[in-house]
């Protein structure tokens, strides 16, 4: 009787909750296999719901993984956005060491969401590609509005070809720490620091 009474009284998930759920498990599954491995079955399965509930949030398998990358960008995005009126220089290992525990805290996030390069799907594709692109465009924004660089300073080609080339740096980087790199974050984020302003053709931190 008590135990009916529990399930009874369990408080449903609301809609947004159950969406952030599954995509959690998506985010999850996607970083331990390939796109054509994941079955949306046990996606459902591991969540605790019927297919068909799932189908009802995401129309289909590409949906769901686009969705995973998005909100993978997202998280991404909000934690590593710079702070008004504080240099880059002065942010720069701040940011990192923020970026940097959110990779480690969320490793299957990180891996989904750079897995996404080498889905076959054009779809897929692109939701990746527009997500490095805001990434990129966080970065030489904060590069145009601190001083010591100016305004300008993003719009030279250079300087968007080298901020791209750290990205993919960066990513190689923490996906190989991942895989048990000797390095410890704060080796990895001087790494990294160093790697930007070396390609922005500045001094070091």
């Amino acid at each position: 009787m008590a135990a009916n009474q529990g399930e009874r009284t369990r408080r449903r998930l609301s809609t947004e909750e159950r969406r952030e759920q599954l995509l959690a498990v998506g985010a999850r599954l996607f970083s331990e296999s390939p796109y054509d491995d994941v079955w949306i079955e046990r996606v459902a399965e591991i969540a605790g719901v019927s297919r068909g509930l799932l189908y009802h949030y995401f129309p289909n398998k590409r949906d769901f993984f686009a969705a995973v990358v998005e909100r993978e960008s997202g998280r991404m995005l909000r934690m590593t956005a710079a702070v008004p009126g504080v240099p880059v220089r002065e942010q720069l290992a701040a940011g990192l060491d923020t970026f940097l525990e959110y990779v480690e805290s969320h490793a299957h996030g990180f891996r989904a969401f750079h897995r996404a390069d080498a889905a076959g799907d054009q779809v897929v594709r692109k939701v990746y590609q527009q997500a490095l692109a805001a990434q990129e465009r966080q970065i030489l924004a904060a590069l145009a509005a601190d001083p010591e660089f100016g305004a300008g300073f993003e719009a030279r080609p250079e300087t968007t070809l080298a901020v791209r080339g750290w990205l993919a740096f960066i990513t190689a980087v923490c996906l190989e720490w991942l895989r048990g790199s000797e390095l410890s974050r704060e080796q990895v984020r001087d790494l990294c620091a160093r790697a930007l302003l070396g390609v922005l053709g500045v001094r070091g931190v």
